[in-house]
Parts: structure tokens; C-alpha cells; sequence
């Protein structure tokens, strides 16, 4: 596997941040991750066609860039990749055709060559897509031991519009897969949070899908709001800073779900995966110190399998991002120290990552996480 990296700013323009001895032409995949504002413009893709004529091109907005141990705003980051061993496949489609985030997730694993398959890297529009409904939808019709990372694409903190693009300018309601095959190809994963919780466990007792109405059969806002104190006046955007955790049966780590809407009307809080019936809740706060650790935990934890990966692909919560604020980088700079140089290390702010949890192949919506992704060919 060979690598090159390179971001783009309106300051500087081009600046390469690796370049092995790579030839564009023998390119097969770039993964290129980029704010609304620059991915909206038509330009980019094309360029990038013209510098790597011959790959698979995976486009995404985000909620800030990642590129070795830079963490950018308003940037283009580029990872064009040099796959020897390695057979790719891509898939597409648009919710918006689609009557739900369960059937997107079918019609894009019907359209998955499932034979000898290993893993599949998945982006998905973050505002349309209910990223636990996709996952389900995938699994559905994926062979059970298929390893599904990735994350939902981000826009800043503005929750507007995402835009998420294969082979074309990134466009609204797009969930595109790359799909790795071949033995030589050998991929790990780890997700982990860093929050504390507080506040008493509280049962889940009305809820829809990604929308919660109660808890102990009180409002799930007001009882929001009473623990939030001043933070309450600035919902959902204040949200981020306090998620709500859920225990889900038979998972030792419960998982973390963070809002994306409230309404007053009704006193529900919408968030970006379901919060099933049934299951315990606990509200969580920041702790900078244990938010960096759990970035360098994610790292060690990927190492399980591979020591020294060529690649690791870092998604993490825009929530993570705006608490740390102007220590964000000291997470990515953890990630690294766990790597050691040899590790060419992209990524993104999402609104929601996916990956498999306790070790387990099955695949879970995380919230407010660093997820990491690892590739190496052997």
C-alpha cells in the first residue's frame, strides 16, 4: 500500500503532507473529506478526477477535517491510496428514492458483491439518515461476519446539510459503500468515548425509533432541561455537550446517542440513533481529560490485530470536537503517539460513527465517540 495526503486552504493551497512513491495513475481509491461550503462548488471533483484518473473518488462534508495531527476547518483533506492486493468494489444510493434508512440500507447491500467480502467503509448523508435504521438495514442482507465502519457526514455545527458523493460531486441524501476484498488486505477497528455520566439511571419508557418522548414516564425535555440548567436556553446545540447514554442488553459498554432536535410541543428530544423501549439511560458531561484518553484507547485497541497499520481512518463526534474546542488536536496527537509515524492517519467530525463494539463483529450508531478504522496490506 502506498499513500499520498495533501490539504487544500485558501491561505496556502496545496500542501502535501506525505508522499510516498506513488503512481496517481495506479490510484484506486481517494477518500477526500471537505466543508459544505467548498464541497458545494462542482470544481473539485473534477479536479480530483484529473489528478487520479483511474480510482474510486469518496467525497464528504464534515464537521472539521483530520490530516496527520492537523484538525482544519474550512479545508480540503486528500488521501489518495495505492491498494496492491487489494480488489474494490463501491456501491450507492439516495435516501431520498428510498422510503426509510432500513430500506437504504438494503438496496445498498443488494448491491454488494458479498463474495469473499472482509469490510465495507460506509459515509451516509448525516442529516437525512438514521444512521441505527442503515446499520440494520445492512446487516439484514450482509454475511454476519462482514466488519462495517464509517460515520455520518458532518456540517460544522450548523446541522443544515451534508453532502456525500462517489465517482461525482457530493450531493444531499447520498450513502456510499467501498467494499474491500482480498487476503492480503487485513483491516482492525475500536471505538471509545471518554464521557461521565451522572445523574440517576432513568428507564426509557416512550420512545420512536430515534425519538424519545419519556423517561420514568416524565418528559424526556423537561427532565433535559432541569439538569442542563443555563445550558438549557441554547438546545439542541447545548446537546452536544450532554448525550444521553443507553445500556443495550448483552454490552458491557452502553451506547452514546446525541441530540439533533427538540420540540417543545410534545417534549421529545430527537436523536441521531434510536433509543430503543425498555432499555436504561443515563445523561453524560464532558471530561477532557478521559475524552483524550478514550482517543487513545480507540488507537491501542485497533492495535489488537495490527501493530503497525499502513492507514487509520479517524471518525469522530462533532460533540467531542466543540467540547475540547481548542484542544481538539491533542486527540488526534494521541492517536499518533499510539501509532508511531509510520501510520498515515485522515479523517473527520461526523454526526454519528459506525463499528463494531466489545469486540463483537456486529456494528452499532455510536455518538460522541473516536472511532478509528485500520488498514494494512500483508
Amino acid at each position: 500500500m502506498k499513500i499520498e495526503q495533501k490539504k487544500w486552504s485558501t491561505n496556502l493551497g496545496w500542501e502535501f503532507i506525505r508522499q510516498d512513491d506513488i503512481n496517481r495513475n495506479d490510484c484506486n481509491l481517494v477518500i477526500a473529506f471537505g466543508s459544505r461550503t467548498l464541497f458545494s462548488n462542482h470544481k473539485w471533483f473534477t479536479l480530483l478526477k484529473l489528478e487520479y484518473p483511474n480510482a474510486n473518488i469518496i467525497m464528504n462534508t464534515t464537521s472539521g477535517e483530520i490530516i496527520d495531527t492537523q484538525v482544519n476547518d474550512e479545508t480540503i483533506s486528500v488521501t489518495a491510496i495505492q491498494f496492491e492486493k487489494t480488489i474494490l468494489k463501491t456501491a450507492v444510493t439516495n435516501i431520498n428514492e428510498l422510503k426509510n434508512s432500513i430500506d437504504a440500507g438494503r438496496d445498498l447491500a443488494s448491491k454488494i458483491d458479498t463474495h469473499e467480502l472482509s469490510n465495507i467503509l460506509v459515509i451516509a448523508d448525516g442529516q437525512k439518515v438514521n444512521g441505527s435504521e442503515l446499520i440494520e438495514g445492512l446487516e439484514q442482507y450482509l454475511p454476519k461476519d462482514t466488519i462495517i465502519t464509517g460515520g455520518l457526514a458532518g456540517d460544522g455545527s450548523l446541522f443544515q446539510k451534508t453532502l456525500v458523493g462517489l465517482n461525482n460531486t457530493p450531493t444531499e441524501g447520498m450513502i456510499v459503500a467501498i467494499a474491500f476484498y482480498g487476503k492480503g488486505l487485513k483491516i482492525s477497528h475500536a471505538s471509545m468515548g471518554g464521557w461521565d455520566s451522572f445523574g440517576p439511571e432513568r428507564l426509557i419508557t416512550k420512545s420512536k425509533g430515534n425519538v424519545l418522548y419519556e423517561l420514568d414516564n416524565q418528559p424526556a425535555l423537561d427532565i433535559y432541561k432541569k439538569y442542563l440548567g443555563e445550558y438549557s436556553k441554547d438546545l439542541p446545540g447545548s446537546g452536544l455537550l450532554f448525550p444521553l447514554s443507553v445500556k443495550i442488553d448483552n454490552s458491557n459498554e452502553p451506547l452514546v446517542r446525541t441530540i439533533l432536535a427538540i420540540n417543545e410541543d410534545d417534549k421529545s428530544l430527537t436523536f441521531a440513533g434510536n433509543v430503543p423501549e425498555g432499555h436504561y439511560s443515563r445523561l453524560m458531561k464532558a471530561n477532557f481529560e478521559r475524552l483524550i484518553e478514550g482517543a487513545s484507547t480507540a488507537a491501542k485497541n485497533s492495535m489488537e490485530l495490527l501493530s503497525s497499520p499502513d492507514l487509520a481512518i479517524l471518525i469522530s463526534c462533532v460533540g467531542r470536537k466543540l467540547v475540547l474546542n481548542q484542544r481538539i488536536e491533542e486527540e488526534v496527537e494521541a492517536v499518533r503517539k499510539t501509532f508511531g509515524l509510520h501510520t498515515a492517519i485522515t479523517g473527520f467530525y461526523s454526526y454519528g460513527e459506525f463499528s463494531p463494539q466489545d469486540g463483537f463483529k456486529k456494528c452499532e450508531l455510536h455518538n460522541q465517540t473516536m472511532t478509528i478504522t485500520t488498514l494494512s496490506e500483508q
